[in-house]
């Protein structure tokens, strides 16, 4: 299993439009293989002393914070399905983002231990 994990500033009256885009998108992730898609909206989200979740992409007033994570059956299925995605005319048409990108964090992460599914 490979893991690729987000950190989202979504203005909370984005909600109905950032779900669409993630529903949109995770159905061209499955066509790359991704074996499954969990996107998670702010609930309980303290403030640190030093670090937090909203700190880590500047979250603004009135923004929440979205958590999500896919889960790839491997490493090489996920480089490729980025390469397919520099390619594919679908995301050109996702211009409209109903969040900054620019404070989007991600990155990939392999397994060191799993509890539950499939473990």
């Amino acid at each position: 299993m490979y893991v690729q994990g987000f950190l989202i500033p979504v203005p909370e009256d984005k909600k109905n439009a950032y779900l669409a885009l993630a529903k949109k998108s995770a159905e061209k992730f499955r066509e790359y293989g991704v074996s499954e898609i969990v996107e998670t909206w702010e609930d309980n989200v303290t403030d640190g002393k030093l670090t937090d979740f909203r700190r880590a992409v500047k979250a603004e007033a009135r923004e929440k914070i979205v958590f999500s994570w896919m889960i790839w059956p491997d490493k090489a299925t996920c480089d490729a399905a980025e390469e397919k995605m520099e390619s594919d005319p679908f995301w050109a048409e996702m211009s409209d983002m109903p969040f900054d990108g620019k404070r989007l964090i991600y990155g990939g992460f392999s397994p060191i231990y799993t509890m539950g599914r499939d473990s």
